[in-house]
Parts: structure tokens; C-alpha cells; sequence
């Protein structure tokens, strides 16, 4: 199964197993301070009792104190409290405090918000992206001063000043709302939380306490700036930590994309180019191109044949060339005896620091080169190179 495959099965068993676990443990929380109907309702019939009231009478004044709700805080719909509710909008908070009740401002706020919210997306993404590119400019800086040896930004780095740069804009929320909404710094914090993560309960809403749409200007600019910024420092974070995994699937459908290419490219290559004879050989068939048919058959299987070859040394390719050795014939042709050609393990590999040494008549011709800068040496068995191979090495590192 692929990776692609397997990372996403186990992210939808984590995200269920994730669903389940909540909602046990809010169940265990809540359930026993929800009001049950019972009570509500013996509730409905001593206010029925005590005031005289019919049942028509009460379902009229509940219907009135449910409208009048959203306009508890004063008038919602001028300029302020219509950009206070395009916010919520286009972000995707959604607090309910405020909602159109005309026809019009309901599909006016459709059409608003498929076009508003990829916007705003797209916008705190792109943003969040430039500003980890800065920070990481100054993190580098700032140890290129304190003369630090190694002055790169690691991952590390990024994702510790991230989430300081969030905590610290969830506590500077708090203490400003404790102040104007006269809330405890725990409830204020919550709903700094609530907004900045857009999940918008609605359970608390600023600017909602003494006209404050109307009477505090100040206070109105505050909250419009901290929720725009903190969604940008949130966005700048979720850009550093959870795009990263969300685009890896993308990536290795395209790495994967590119190692076949370049596979069927070289392998061609290598089916045609790379098939020597050995002298000491009675049989007619190149030794090189590991038995098999003429040279003059399917290209395909002779291109098939050179890069399993290749492969096979790669993967049994034990250290660098100043320690070269193979496994043995037995455990060659044990562990892969549909690749690995009887003949590999009896090569022998010479290397001179600098140099490039070959010798035409001794087994198949091994050759190994060293690289400058090279992660692994140039062997092949049969095949005078695998430096055309360069996408096995991405894969096989550890070598």
C-alpha cells in the first residue's frame, strides 16, 4: 500500500478516534448541569401560575423576548456593527450575535461569503507565509550578532516562536477584554480562543455590553484590529505547522512521479548502453545484462533486467569505497534470486583516492569512482555506472 494511502487511512481513524474520545468526556462535563425538560416545564407552569398568564399569553412573550435577543446591545446594523458582522462573515466566526432577516441580505450574504471566505483565506495564508519568512530573516540575523556557530533557522526555531507569538496574543486579548467587558480573565481568554480559532460559539461576543457599537469608537477599532492581527498570527502558525503535512501527500505523489520517469529514462538507457561482454565467458550472452535473451530482444526486458541490477547494488552496497564489499553468492541469491545475477557477487571493486580504475578483463568490469560531495560511490557490476541512477539515492540515504 502506499504512503499516500496509509497516511490518509490513519488520519481518518485518528480524526474518529479523536471524535468519540470528545464526545465522552464532554458528556461526562456537561450532561449534569444541562437542564432537564422536566424542570423547564414545571418551570413554564409556575410562571403560567404566578403572573395569570395563558399559554397563548406566554408563547407571545416568548417569541418577543427571542427577537428582541440580538438587540439587547443596540442597534447592530449600522456601518460599525454591519463590518463587525462582515468579519465574522468572510472569517468564518460566525458568532450568530447578529443574522439578516431580509430576503435580500440573506442571499446577498451567500454570494458575499463564497467569494469573501477563499479570499480571506488565501490572503491570511499568503500573509502568514511572508511573515515566518521575516521571522526567520531575524532569527538568522540575531545569531549571526550573538556570533553563534550555527546561524541556520530550524524547524524548531520556527515552531517555538510560533507558539510563543500565539500564546502571547491569546493572553494580550484577554487582559484587554477582562478590561472593556468586564469579564473574568478565564472567560475572556476563552473567547480570544473561540474567535482566533473561528470556531464562534457565540456564548461570548464583544462589543455587545452598553451600546458599545455606538458609544466606544476606541474600543470598536481595538477589537477589529486584534481579531484581523490574531488571525494573521494564528494563520502565520497554522502556515509553519499544519500546511507542512498537508501538502505531503501532494509531494510524494510528485516525487514518486519524477523517480518513475527518471527510472524509465535510464533504464532504456542502461538496457541499451550498459551490456558488456566478458571475456572469460564461453557463452555468447553479455554477462553484463544478467543472462537472459539476445541483446538484440525486448528492450523493455533488457531495461528492466539493468535497472533491478543497478537496484540490487544499491541496496546491497554495504559501506563507502574505501571498505567495499558484497555479501556473499549464497546470501545474494537467497535473499532476491529473481534479481540479483549469479555472477554479482564475484566482482571485485578498486578504488584509488581521486582516480577511476577499470580493468576490462577481470569478472564484469566493476568500476568505482569516487564522487566529491557523493552520498554514495559510483559501483556497478556489468554496468559501467549508476551515476545516471541519481533518484535511488534520494530514497536510500542511509547508504
Amino acid at each position: 500500500m502506499k504512503r499516500q494511502n496509509v497516511r490518509t487511512l490513519a488520519l481518518i481513524i485518528c480524526t474518529f478516534t479523536y471524535l468519540i474520545v470528545g464526545a465522552a468526556i464532554f458528556d461526562v462535563l456537561e450532561s449534569q448541569e444541562e437542564n432537564p425538560r422536566k424542570e423547564l416545564d414545571d418551570r413554564r407552569r409556575e410562571l403560567l401560575k404566578t403572573y395569570n398568564l395563558s399559554a397563548d399569553n406566554f408563547d407571545e412573550l416568548e417569541r418577543v423576548v427571542l427577537q428582541l435577543k440580538p438587540h439587547k446591545a443596540g442597534v447592530q446594523w449600522k456601518f460599525a456593527g454591519s463590518f463587525y458582522f462582515a468579519i465574522t462573515v468572510i472569517t468564518t466566526i460566525g458568532y450568530g450575535h447578529a443574522a439578516p432577516s431580509t430576503d435580500g441580505g440573506k442571499v446577498f450574504c451567500m454570494l458575499y461569503a463564497l467569494l469573501g471566505i477563499p479570499l480571506t483565506l488565501v490572503m491570511f495564508q499568503s500573509l502568514g507565509e511572508r511573515i515566518n519568512t521575516f521571522v526567520r530573516y531575524l532569527l538568522h540575523r540575531l545569531k549571526k550578532c550573538l556570533g553563534m556557530r550555527r546561524t541556520e533557522v530550524s524547524m524548531v526555531n520556527m515552531v517555538t516562536i510560533g507558539f510563543i507569538s500565539c500564546i502571547s496574543t491569546l493572553c494580550v486579548g484577554a487582559l484587554a477584554f477582562r478590561h472593556f467587558e468586564g469579564w473574568s480573565f478565564f472567560h475572556a481568554y476563552y473567547y480570544c480562543f473561540i474567535t482566533l480559532t473561528t470556531i464562534g460559539f457565540g456564548d461570548y461576543v464583544a462589543l455587545q455590553k452598553d451600546q458599545a457599537l455606538q458609544k466606544k469608537p476606541e474600543y470598536v477599532a481595538f477589537s477589529f484590529i486584534y481579531i484581523l492581527t490574531g488571525l494573521t498570527v494564528i494563520g502565520a502558525f497554522l502556515n509553519l505547522v499544519v500546511l507542512r503535512f498537508m501538502t505531503m501527500n501532494a509531494e510524494d505523489e510528485k516525487r514518486d512521479a519524477e523517480q518513475r520517469a527518471l527510472l524509465a529514462r535510464n533504464g532504456q538507457a542502461g538496457g541499451h548502453l550498459h551490456c558488456d561482454a566478458d571475456p572469460g565467458s564461453s557463452s555468447s550472452t553479455p554477462s553484463g545484462c544478467g543472462g537472459g535473451g539476445a541483446v538484440g530482444g525486448s528492450g523493455g526486458g533488457a531495461a528492466s533486467r539493468g535497472l533491478r541490477n543497478v537496484y540490487a547494488e544499491v541496496l546491497h552496497f554495504q559501506s563507502m569505497c574505501s571498505c567495499l564489499w558484497y555479501k556473499s553468492r549464497e546470501k545474494l541469491q537467497y535473499s532476491i534470486p529473481m534479481i540479483i545475477p549469479r555472477d554479482l557477487s564475484s566482482s571485485d571493486a578498486y578504488m584509488e583516492q581521486g582516480e577511476v580504475f577499470s580493468n576490462p578483463l577481470h569478472s564484469n568490469g566493476c568500476v568505482c569512482s569516487l564522487q566529491r560531495h557523493s552520498g554514495i560511490s559510483s559501483v556497478s557490476t556489468g554496468l559501467h555506472s549508476i551515476n545516471t541512477y541519481r533518484g535511488l539515492t534520494k530514497r536510500r540515504s542511509s547508504i
